[in-house]
């Protein structure tokens, strides 16, 4: 048998992970010295109260998981006679798929014949939240750990991200940016405009001035590079900014159709103790990233 996990970092909660049978793997975040494991400590995620904090002054930390961590969730597995099928944020982001390698070696080891299968969405949020939910479907419907990792050769890369940060402080504490200039954080009004690349990093490729100028790029991102867009899901995101996030809905449906399969998601906590509390992001199928 093969079982299916992801981690709380691809913005899937304990709901959409029941439609898939699917195990989260909890990435932890820390605020005043105290470690959070998302759906562990919590069983659902107050977004409000938590970009609330961050709006206050709040600057959260996060961590990797350790090497323990990882075999107490895969042992129980392999030690049942089933393979695991794993499909995470981008490992090009940190550090804690070392501590899973080596976990999973040594189960492996002690379990020989049972397989890991593992997929890098090369994204976060919700660029890894629609690989997820399309790998996910693909269990679903009987697909060997084989036939979908040969899908997510080609499919990983043929989804794309666009999004823009509110307040600046998030990155430049966290550095996970690339290209983002430190003096943008002193321009009031702008926003930079950040996607994941194709190895798994957050590049910055411009900028706006204002939300609604930002909120018309990403929506010419999904028109520009947008493959076979109404086929496939249209996932917006939002780090507790419900009103923007139906704005960028409302735009692409006024373009793609009131048909368009879209869905509204509230960025995972962990994930948005880099960017903070109002950015806003959407993620399509594309032509490329």
């Amino acid at each position: 048998m093969l079982r299916f996990f992801t981690d709380s970092d691809t913005d899937i909660t304990p709901r959409v992970a029941a439609e898939y049978d699917c195990t989260i793997i909890s990435m932890p975040y820390s605020i005043d010295g105290k470690t959070v494991y998302p759906y562990v400590d919590f069983s659902d995620f107050d977004a409000h109260a938590f970009y609330d904090e961050l709006r206050g002054g709040v600057l959260p930390n996060t961590s990797a998981i350790s090497e323990q961590h990882y075999t107490e969730y895969f042992e129980p597995v392999f030690a049942a006679g089933d393979d695991i099928l794993y499909v995470h944020f981008s490992r090009a982001m940190t550090m804690t798929f070392d501590n899973m390698d080596r976990a999973v070696a040594a189960l492996k080891e002690k379990y020989p014949g049972r397989g890991f299968y593992e997929i890098d969405t090369k994204g976060i949020t919700i660029l890894s939240y629609i690989i997820v939910r399309a790998a996910g479907d693909l269990y679903k419907a009987g697909k060997s750990a084989e036939e979908i990792v040969e899908w997510a050769k080609t499919e990983v890369d043929h989804y794309a991200v666009y999004f823009f940060a509110d307040d600046l402080r998030f990155f430049k504490h966290s550095g996970r940016v690339s290209g983002l200039a430190a003096f943008m954080g002193t321009l009031v009004g702008v926003r930079p405009i950040i996607y994941m690349n194709d190895e798994g990093k957050m590049v910055s490729v411009g900028k706006e001035r204002g939300r609604a100028k930002a909120l018309d790029r990403l929506v010419k991102y999904v028109e520009e590079l947008g493959d076979h867009v109404k086929d496939y899901r249209v996932v917006v995101g939002n780090a507790d900014a419900p009103d923007l996030a139906n704005e960028v809905a409302e735009q692409l449906r006024g373009k793609f159709g009131d048909d368009l399969d879209i869905e509204i998601v509230s960025v995972n906590p962990t994930a948005g103790s880099h960017c903070g509390p109002d950015t806003v992001g959407v993620t399509f199928h594309a032509v490329h990233r």
